[in-house]
Parts: structure tokens; sequence; C-alpha cells
């Protein structure tokens, strides 16, 4: 995929100049190219390959705070005249509203930005051919660790990469190059019972470097698989759940999405009236932090042109700040955090690298001192609802005894609520990776009701 940084930066501010002389006050353009091939193999053979580009236009345009929203894919000229006529056309239909408006300008990040290694040039030299060689060998070595294992559901490699520009009437211009590239396995076992055991295991990373050994992969992927075998439902009970991280991970999302903005003015997060509080244990610290190199979610400026900041959002269990963008600070009377997100030309607040700190006790460890409990490996579904923080999903994993993972468990349920869960955790361990924009390592929460037989 060619540099086309130039190219875009050009055209959006092109387009900011044809949206001020159409009659908007305020024009904020993002322009993007990417490109992105998904690979896939199912025993031994090629079931996917699919690889496609795309490049795009997105406009938010303001008048007498009234705003509209336009976005194409179509570059050509009449395609580009459409967009701003449309963009234009949409502000007479809107209302006004208050707080709509544009960052303030004299807060703008300004170059140099912050390098953050977010671009490897090797994630894109891998083509098709070389993906689906990736998958092969990470499914055979799964598939070869173990006669028990004969089916799979596959093996995916995946990359992307691409290039985001950013410019606003306000004389803001930015741009950002980013890769990312996935491996994941999923084998299958027979269960003495018939029934197919499913396991997965996966890596990803921004630098193809990062990338955990293609045929590991596929040994854990087969490890954890085997370990599932015999997996058998426990008696309805109250015990400590110990979240392995790729479900740990699910939690800290759950409880990043009550903390942003939207849904703070809206009323619609259990957290509220519950800034300056206790919401969780002193052993949570949860922290936002954009400037994270390498990281899924790092930028060096937020979706409106602020400069990418730390946020320190949960400090030893107690609630620090909302993730706000502009809009949210204004209907809550506060100034941003530095925390929008543009998806398209709509904006507002998001985490980025939003991530559960480290404790001092290793996974083994944190094991090792649970006496009688859970290890919950995965979860399914969604029951969860924000505005009073109940907590109820399926469940699958190991049943602790005296600090040994006794036997695999399924078909359970894990219910509470997700403040007490969180201010219930007795124990963090150290095992965290940055696979994803959301990270967390291995943590116990010290009850929860365990639905069973």
């Amino acid at each position: 995929m060619k540099d086309d940084t130039a190219e875009l930066t050009s055209l959006a501010e092109k387009l900011v100049d044809r949206a001020r002389k159409a009659g908007a006050d305020v024009a904020e353009v993002s322009a993007r190219s990417g490109w992105e091939l998904s690979t896939k193999v199912r025993l031994g053979e090629p079931e996917l390959v699919e690889e496609a580009g795309h490049r795009s236009v997105s406009m938010k345009v303001l008048r007498d705070q009234r705003v509209a929203m336009s976005a194409t894919s179509d570059l050509s000229e009449a395609g580009l005249e459409r967009l701003v006529a449309d963009a234009i056309s949409l502000l007479d239909l809107s209302q006004p509203d208050p707080c709509e408006g544009p960052a303030e300008i004299g807060l703008l990040a300004k170059p140099p930005f912050p390098e953050l290694d977010l671009y490897d040039p090797a994630v894109e030299e891998i083509d098709a051919a070389q993906a689906l060689e990736r998958a092969k060998l990470a499914e055979k070595a799964a598939l070869g660790f173990d006669p028990r294992l004969t089916l799979s559901e596959g093996a995916t490699f995946a990359r992307t990469s691409g290039i985001r520009v950013m410019v606003l009437s306000s004389g803001f211009v930015g741009a950002t190059r980013g890769s990312y590239a996935s491996l994941v396995v999923s084998p299958v076992a027979k269960d003495d019972g018939g029934k197919n055991r499913r396991g997965f295991y996966w890596s990803a990373c921004r630098h193809l470097a990062d990338l955990e050994d293609t045929e590991e992969v596929g040994r854990e992927a087969a490890r954890r698989t085997l370990r599932q075998l015999g997996a058998r439902k426990v008696e309805t009970c109250e015990a400590p759940v110990v979240f392995d991280p790729d479900v740990a991970r699910s939690i800290v999302g759950t409880f990043a999405g009550c903390i942003t903005g939207g849904a703070v003015w809206r009323k619609s997060s259990y957290l509220a009236e519950r800034e300056g509080t206790s919401v969780a244990s002193p052993l949570v610290t949860l922290i936002d932090d954009p400037l994270r190199p390498r990281a899924p979610g790092s930028r060096a400026f937020d979706g409106e042109g602020m400069p990418s900041r730390r946020n320190v959002v949960v400090q030893d269990g107690e609630l620090r700040t909302f993730l706000l963008d502009w809009y949210s600070a204004r209907k809550l009377g506060r100034e941003s955090t530095h925390s929008a997100s543009r998806g398209g030309a709509s904006v507002g607040s998001s985490t980025s690298n939003f991530v559960l700190q480290p404790g001092k006790l290793s996974r083994e460890e944190l094991i090792r001192s649970t006496k009688r409990g859970l290890y919950v490996t995965e979860m399914m579904g969604f029951g969860f609802n924000a505005v009073t923080g109940d907590f109820s999903r399926g469940a699958a994993g190991f049943w602790i005894e005296d600090g040994e993972l006794a036997f695999p468990v399924s078909e359970i349920t894990a219910s509470s609520n997700l403040d007490t869960m969180l201010k219930n955790v007795d124990a963090v361990a150290d095992d965290l990776v940055m696979k994803t924009s959301v990270a967390a390592p291995t943590f116990r929460v010290a009850g929860m009701t365990i639905a069973g037989s």
C-alpha cells in the first residue's frame, strides 16, 4: 500500500475550503485509506482469502450550532461535490444544540506529534500465500499436538494497514499511519460423551516481529482445547472467581462503557454520580493511555485534534475522572479529557488503551492462593445492565481445589453486580499483554454467585 498521506491531506484541505465557501462556519474532514487481508484454512485446506482496499472521506459541518455530517467513498469530482452539497443542505434540517462546537483552538495539538511506532511495513508485505502458509502451520501444529485433536474450526491469519488524515477549519492538520496483524487457531477435540470441545488461542500486534511464534500459537490452542475434555457443571454456590486475561479484558471493557461522556450525561451509567467515590478495590487502578508505543489504541491526538494525554480513571479504587470529548464536557460543565474518537464524521468520547494495571503476583501464585473457586477462561452472552450494574453471563473454565485446577467446568453462569465485583477484587496478577486496546491481567473476585446443577 503506497503512502498517500500527502494526497489525502490535500483532498481534505480542499474539502474544508469548499465547505467553508458553501456556508459552513466550521468544517472538519477525515480522509482515510486502508488495505486488509484475511485468510482462513480448515483441516489444511484454504477456506477463505479476502483482500480489499478502501478510500473514503467524511465531513462534519457546523453553522449557528447546527451540525450535519456526510460521507462518501466516491472520490470523483461529482462525488465530492455531492458530499459538500449534502452536508450543507442537511444543516438547514438540523436543530441548534448549544453544546455543539469544535475544540478550543488554543488547546489543539501542534506538530511535531509524538512518534508512537504504530506502523510496520513488514505487515503489509505478507501476501495471501504467506498468510495462508502461516495459518496452515499454526493449525498443523495444533492438530499434531495430540491424536485426540482430529477436528478444527480453522486457523485465521489477518492483517490490516491504513492511513487517516484529519483536517479542521481551525487550522489543525494531522495524519496517522498504522498496521495490525493477528493469528487465531481453533482446534476441536471430541469428549468421551461425544460432545465436541472447542478451544482457541490467538496473538495480535502492530509489528509483525512481536507476533507470537506461529507454531506455538497452534500448540497453545491445542493445550487449551485438551484441558476442556471432561468438562462438567458444578453445584450452585457462592465462591471466588478468577478471570483469565481474555475474560478479564471483557470485564474491564464493560466498565469502560460506563465512564465515557455519552453514558454519563445521558445517565445511562451506574457511575454517573460516583466521581470521587470508591468504585473498586484498592488493588484496582485503571488508566487510559493513548501514548503507549506500538499499542493497539495509541494515537498522537484525539478525534478533535487535542493532544493525547494519559488519564487515570480509577486510582486505588477511587473514580477520578470520566473520559470526555468536548460535546460531553459541555453537557457536564467540564473540560475535555482529550478522549474524543472520530468514527467517520461522528465524534464521541471513548477509551484509547484502557488498562487494568498489573499486580505483583504471577498467575500461578494467584491460583495457588485460591483455596476453592472458579477459574473462568470463557464467557458467553451479554448480560449486563449499565444503569444498575447487574451482571450475569454464561461461563466456562476450571474448578479450583486447594490451589490447583481440579477439573474443567462448562454450562454455568456467573452473576453479581459490577460495582460489587470490582470492590471485591482481592488479587491482581502480573500477566498483562496488550493484544487489544482494552487489556487486563488475571484477577480474582472474592465472591460471586455460580449457577450450575
